[in-house]
């Protein structure tokens, strides 16, 4: 067995304890088991590699990683100008403030010059997303996932990856709501419950949008080291995207004895607490943890109800590594999820309105309401709703 394949196995074991780094010889030899990795477009190896010791070691390697990983073509044809006879796309006003602020933490000690080509760079890489596929919706943020890639995979090779991260791993987040983010987040205190009791607890939080600005974004908004969001991004795309929901549990479990000395019901501090990352981020016990908690307590496997209302055709559910989806597949996926958005939302508008009308709601109509709606649904395909709903409806109920 190589050494990348013993790191990998015994990341349970080894839990937050630091590894030592790796040496000239073992480095050596990793740099090689990549290579050959990418050749044959080995997965699951190649992810084994990426949770491994200091990830894929290098941008050189990550030029050859990250379109194996992303399982898209890395020869994209950076010059391509035909996206700009498409219409222009209604978020492009917010892109252009959001660039200007690109490229605050990395690259250090670049002229103006420079760095006002790389915005311009940054800035068509985005809207050739958004004009390719007008369904999507930017979001503040989006600016910090692109300028990582541009930086490790240049400017000729960055549409695919980028294209096809939005596709495939952040589609959610680019609905026109923000609804599913918060059943993305809605899985952290799932996690929590399974993995550390007394600390779940201990956090009573109404709700985890704490993690919001990490999840969006991929920590790219946060670590402001060059070298810690890279090989963040190897581990992250190696993995389906439920796994970054888990890296944050690690997080919130790794400050431990830090947030016990908070009291339940200091809510405003544990918030702030919680929504800022230690700086530097020590990513090697923390990926090890994550994946630890991820076999432990598989999404299907945790506690309460987080799981079962993700929607199928959310990408924590539809994307796996190694069950590559093709284009048209993603846009029917986010089609679908709107539609159910929208349809969640008509639901939850009519139960206010018979509120505010006085109608009587009782545990008996809402019973029998459900009962309509889980038949329906379920001849539908859209029954993974049912529980975010009924969830709604008996809380209306306790008012």
């Amino acid at each position: 067995m190589s050494d990348a394949e013993e790191k990998h196995g015994d990341a349970g074991a080894t839990s937050l304890e630091q590894r030592p780094p790796l040496d000239d010889s073992n480095a050596t030899m990793k740099r090689v088991q990549i290579k050959q990795a990418c050749q044959k477009a080995d997965l699951q190896y190649l992810g084994r590699l990426a949770d491994s010791e200091g990830g894929l070691l290098d941008d050189g390697l990550r030029q050859l990683a990250w379109p194996v990983l992303l399982q898209c073509s890395g020869s994209s044809d950076g010059t391509n100008t035909d996206w700009k006879q498409l219409p222009a796309h209604r978020d492009e006003e917010q892109v252009e403030k959001d660039v200007n602020r690109a490229f605050v933490y990395y690259p250090s000690n670049e002229s103006p010059k420079v760095i006002d080509a790389r915005k311009r760079v940054l800035s068509d890489l985005i809207v050739r997303v958004l004009r390719t596929h007008p369904m999507l919706c930017y979001f503040q943020g989006f600016h910090d996932i692109v300028q990582v890639v541009l930086l490790v995979l240049g400017a000729e090779a960055a549409y695919s990856a980028i294209e096809s991260i939005s596709l495939f791993r952040i589609r959610d987040y680019m609905l026109p709501t923000m609804d599913p983010v918060k059943k993305h987040l809605a899985l952290l205190p799932c996690i929590l419950y399974a993995a550390d009791l007394e600390l779940a607890k201990h956090l009573t939080l109404p709700n985890p949008l704490y993690a919001l600005p990490a999840a969006l974004t991929l920590y790219a908004h946060q670590i402001e080291q060059y070298s810690d969001i890279a090989r963040l991004f190897d581990f992250i795309l190696a993995h389906e995207p439920v796994m970054s929901i888990y890296l944050f549990a690690a997080i919130i479990m790794s400050r431990r004895a830090e947030l016990l000395e908070f009291a339940p019901e200091e809510d405003e501090i544990l918030f702030a607490v919680l929504q800022k990352l230690p700086q530097p981020l020590n990513l090697e016990p923390l990926i090890a943890r994550a994946l630890e908690v991820f076999q432990q307590f598989p999404p299907d496997r945790l506690p309460g109800r987080g799981w079962r209302g993700i929607s199928s055709s959310s990408v924590l559910k539809s994307t796996h590594p190694g069950q590559p989806l093709s284009v048209a597949d993603a846009e029917k996926c986010f089609r679908k999820q709107a539609a159910e958005v929208q349809w969640e939302k008509r639901m939850q508008k009519a139960m206010q309105t018979a509120l505010r009308n006085r109608l009587p709601i009782t545990a008996g109509a809402v019973a029998l309401g459900l009962g309509v709606l889980s038949f329906y649904l379920r001849r539908s395909g859209h029954d993974q709703h049912l529980v975010s709903f009924a969830q709604y409806l008996l809380g209306m109920v306790r008012r």
